[in-house]
């Protein structure tokens, strides 16, 4: 699953300077000047409030939008260089990372304390997708795998095809059903009784 894309908050503010000049040089027809920016009416709207209060300045941005996060990107990069070392190697049992698991990382490496329902968007941040390991029995031969496939495999499917006739219907051929009962062509019209 991809994130969302972050926003360009310098585009936007240059749009918004855009806007300030088109103001400036007398243009008040605020749907003219939306068209020309390709944004919304009530967008020009508000913008030109705001110009007309405190002038090109007060269209200048406000910076990023929302909190700001919790870890540095240095700490992320601590993160994943953790991650990499695998589970194991930060005591857990099994050589698998869980959310609680990166969790319990990520608290050991930054002191920051998450819940692992919010873990996924870190590390989504960090390029990291979920995985599902391929469950394997515990007796799987590798060599014995590939023989069954690339040796025997073939062999069966050749000798279950060729005692088959061509057809690939499995109605039998005489049965009432596989029988047309109207010409080709036309439907004839069924009669009632």
């Amino acid at each position: 699953m991809a994130l969302p894309q972050p926003r360009d908050f310098s585009w936007l503010e240059k749009r918004r300077k855009q806007a300030s000049r088109l103001f400036a040089k007398g243009q008040t027809v605020l749907a003219s000047v939306a068209r020309q920016l390709n944004v919304s009416r009530q967008s020009v709207s508000r913008w030109y409030q705001l110009w007309k209060k405190g002038g090109a300045g007060a269209l200048k941005g406000a910076g990023r939008a929302g909190r700001k996060p919790r870890l540095s990107s240095r700490q992320l990069q601590q993160l994943e260089t953790a991650l990499l070392r695998g589970a194991a190697a930060h005591g857990f049992s099994a050589e698998h990372w869980t959310l609680t698991r990166v969790a319990v990382v990520i608290e050991r490496i930054t002191g920051q304390k998450y819940h692992p329902g919010h873990v996924w968007k870190i590390l989504g941040s960090i390029q990291w997708s979920p995985q599902k390991p391929e469950r394997q029995a515990k007796e799987r031969s590798q060599e014995k795998v590939n023989y069954w496939k690339n040796v025997r495999w073939p062999e069966v499917k050749k000798t279950l095809l060729a005692n088959k006739p061509g057809s690939s219907s499995t109605m039998k051929p005489d049965s009432r059903s596989s029988r047309r009962s109207a010409p080709v062509g036309r439907r004839a019209a069924k009669h009632r009784s």
